[in-house]
């Protein structure tokens, strides 16, 4: 759905979408930093633990496909909505937009097979609490740089 709506802003100049996309981007920098307060869209509602309990690799699975496709989402960081603005915003393909949200999907999954590759769940929490804002900052810093370079390149 998101790479056939991403043609309706086909009517609005290509350095108008891109500077929208990279000031999307800088916004949901903002937000990470702490500098301007913006509620996220969300279906926040967790995953029952039980899914990933009962088989690790149908439970992660199940456990990307349920947050990838927005059915249970409790997304915190900005960068998911950053993409789906620069997918609608850029016109992107439809290969484009599917690539994307499998990516998504996976990146999600691998949160749970991370943890439990950890080894200790309490130790892992415990360092991710402690790295999570650098974690989103980070990520924040580069999308809006990859973002910025794409749309100088594009202009």
């Amino acid at each position: 759905m998101l790479g056939l709506l991403s043609g309706l802003s086909a009517p609005v100049p290509g350095p108008w979408r891109y500077a929208g996309i990279v000031a999307v981007a800088a916004l949901g920098l903002l937000r990470e930093l702490g500098l301007v307060p913006i509620r996220l869209p969300q279906n926040a509602r967790q995953v029952p633990q039980d899914v990933l309990q009962r088989s690790l690799r149908r439970g992660a699975l199940q456990f990307g496909f349920e947050l990838g496709t927005g059915v249970r989402t409790y997304v915190s960081a900005s960068a998911p909505y950053v993409l789906v603005v620069a997918l609608l915003l850029g016109g992107q393909r439809l290969h484009v937009a599917i690539l994307a949200g499998i990516g998504f999907g996976v990146g999600r999954a691998l949160t749970p097979l991370a943890r439990r590759a950890a080894g200790t769940g309490d130790r892992w929490d415990a360092d991710l609490r402690i790295r999570i804002r650098t974690i989103t900052v980070t990520a924040g810093v580069v999308l809006v740089v990859a973002l910025s370079l794409l749309a100088v390149r594009q202009v």
